[in-house]
């Protein structure tokens, strides 16, 4: 088949793995498609974390048709057994002739073992149609076994200037509310939202993706001292994570614990950020979204473990040396910033956001 075909049934694969954003987690998003005679007979995407493949999915649509025919799939598929069974082993079961899938698996329980797999069968394998296209949706997903910890998103609001709120600490609202309702929706797309104590002080905010069809993220707190009211919104279930240091108190560490919150307890005065990306990575959390304030921005931008940043620009001038802005140590040089890509600029009636990528360059 040509690779012009080729790139067309994987288009509609990578449609199909998008259906599942914000719900797969741990695991990725796949789509996959039964071709035979040059028609779809089966389609399929994995839906959440749990159910079935997208293989097993669109298998289970071509029935006994899919005998000859060709799978397409985002992503190479598992030979091994996680929460569910390999898939390898349902498509030679199903008389699969070809399987054409844009990347290998950066897992290393699946990293290349499932071509490997599918060639002891006789089944012809494409590798690379669609690369670049199908690494976008999964960017969370490869970083992590990559880099060895979640993908982090900064989101920020702020004035011309440079100020996220002014020296009194008012922010409410630098940006108007369609550049908020974007940004909200924004959570549904990661897997965990993580501020500072401050700003749970400060705003007492819900943290929720509050957007029909998305699906919360949990909620990390970052609280070196644990200040963090115990009727805080942020604590209404279970499903937070707070990281604290030794220098939290015990009966307090204790309350929380029994409301079933898990408190990550590490040394020293204040929580680094490299070491609460490892504790993160061990929990299967692929993605934070960090939200702020200043001082948290400014740890994860001096851990340089900075992915993409979500910059929203408002047209007013905040003003004022004590005014908040991005902290941290920061870099003494200007060859030592980090530096990204700019991949979009969106406008929202008078504000403007930048969406910046890392560059490893």
């Amino acid at each position: 088949m040509s690779r012009a075909r080729d790139e067309t049934f994987m288009d509609e694969a990578l449609w199909l793995a998008k259906k599942g954003a914000g719900w797969t987690a741990p695991n990725p998003m796949v789509g996959a498609v039964v071709v035979k005679s040059g028609k779809i007979i089966g389609r399929g995407y994995h839906r959440r974390a749990g159910s079935a493949h997208a293989e097993i999915e669109a298998l289970a649509a071509a029935g006994r048709s899919a005998r000859g025919a060709t799978l397409y799939v985002n992503l190479e598929p598992c030979a091994h057994f996680g929460r569910t069974p390999p898939c390898t082993e349902a498509i030679i079961n199903a008389g699969i002739k070809r399987v054409v899938c844009s990347a290998i698996d950066p897992n290393p329980q699946v990293q290349g073992r499932g071509v490997i797999r599918l060639k002891q069968f006789g089944i012809s394998v494409s590798i690379g149609v669609r690369k670049e296209e199908a690494r976008t949706p999964n960017e969370a997903f490869f970083v992590f076994h990559e880099k060895k910890r979640p993908f982090v998103a900064l989101k920020f609001a702020m004035s011309l200037d440079g100020k996220l709120a002014t020296k009194k600490g008012d922010s409410k609202w630098i940006t108007g509310e369609k550049a908020r309702s974007f940004a909200r929706n924004l959570r549904g797309r990661y897997q965990a939202i993580l501020v500072g104590v401050n700003t749970v002080i400060c705003d007492n905010p819900h943290l929720g993706a509050r957007t029909k069809g998305k699906k919360n993220p949990m909620r990390i707190i970052v609280d070196s001292r644990l200040r963090i009211p115990l009727n805080a919104d942020v604590l209404r279930d279970a499903d937070v994570i707070i990281a604290t240091t030794s220098s939290a108190p015990e009966t307090k560490i204790k309350s929380l614990e029994k409301r079933g919150i898990r408190v990550l307890t590490f040394t020293g005065t204040r929580v680094p950020i490299k070491k609460l990306l490892a504790e993160l990575r061990k929990r299967e959390i692929l993605s934070v979204f960090v939200e702020g304030g200043g001082e948290i921005l400014g740890s994860f931008i001096d851990a340089e473990v900075v992915d993409r940043v979500y910059a929203f620009y408002a047209p007013i001038i905040i003003g004022g040396r004590e005014a908040i802005s991005i902290s941290g140590k920061g870099s003494d040089k200007i060859i030592d910033a980090l530096r990204f890509k700019t991949i979009s600029v969106k406008k929202f009636r008078e504000d403007v956001l930048v969406i910046a990528d890392r560059s490893h360059d």
